[in-house]
């Protein structure tokens, strides 16, 4: 079943950082077999506070997502997205 991945950009801290992760991550994700299905596009918030940016990609599977996320490669990554930015994220499964 489809998973998806969601990433929240609340508040950004330092653009360096959060641009050496997108150099990082973009070929990462290309090579998991996911599919960047938004990305910081335009926000029509309808309840509560308005993050500063969306990401969405889906992935084969739940398991397929986590195997993502817990790659070595993407957590030596992800640490420049910590420094840069204060993020929710979260995986969840697709409906059948």
């Amino acid at each position: 079943m489809t998973a998806y991945a969601i990433f929240i950009r609340e508040r950004s801290r330092n653009a360096a950082e959060l641009q050496i992760y997108a150099e990082l991550v973009t070929p990462l994700l290309g090579e998991s077999g996911a599919t960047v299905l938004a990305a910081y596009g335009a926000l029509d918030p309808l309840e509560g506070a308005a993050p500063e940016g969306v990401v969405m990609a889906s992935f084969p599977t739940m398991d397929a997502a986590r195997a993502f996320y817990d790659n070595p490669e993407y957590q030596a990554a992800v640490k420049h997205r910590f420094l840069g930015a204060d993020y929710r994220s979260f995986i969840i499964d697709g409906v059948s």
